[in-house]
């Protein structure tokens, strides 16, 4: 059975993105929290205060999400609320992933950092074949070049 193509009149029209007036948005405004003390403070105090986050956040460590990605989310979301800017959020991050982890070692849960090795250490394996693959590419064409003289030397004495 051939589904027929329909319209799709549900679907945003282009550039209405840019229809909002410059300053509509929370993240067009000045940041509510300007310094990166001021962005830690309100991420420390809020996840160690409210105990229906720590409890959450100990459910997302269980199932093995990366506190990176974690905390990366919290600042993103910060940022798109208008609460600080990425530049502290960023700054703010590490202090945030310990924070975590403290929660995490209080609740006694085995969590996943995202800071390991594992992804470089795939990338050293991966620069080595390729680096082993050409030497033997190039070691290949050597030998292409070697027969390639050999064949032309026997042209030449036919000659």
């Amino acid at each position: 059975m051939v589904e027929e193509k329909q319209p799709r009149f549900d679907a945003p029209i282009p550039g209405m993105s840019l229809t909002h007036e410059l300053g509509a948005r929370p993240w067009q405004q000045p940041a509510q929290f300007s310094t990166v003390e001021e962005v830690i403070d309100h991420y420390t105090s809020r996840m160690m205060e409210n105990d229906e986050f720590s409890d959450q956040l100990v459910d997302v460590m269980e199932m093995g999400i990366p506190l990176t990605t974690i905390a990366n989310t919290m600042q993103l979301a910060g940022v798109m609320e208008g609460k600080h800017s990425v530049d502290t959020g960023l700054l703010a991050l590490p202090v945030i992933i310990e924070t975590m982890m403290l929660i995490g070692d209080a609740a006694d849960v085995k969590y996943n950092t995202g800071m390991d090795n594992a992804p470089s250490s795939s990338r050293e394996t991966l620069a080595k074949r390729n680096v082993e693959r050409l030497f033997q590419e190039h070691m290949n064409s050597k030998e292409d070049v070697k027969k390639d003289k050999e064949i032309d030397m026997d042209v030449i004495k036919r000659c």
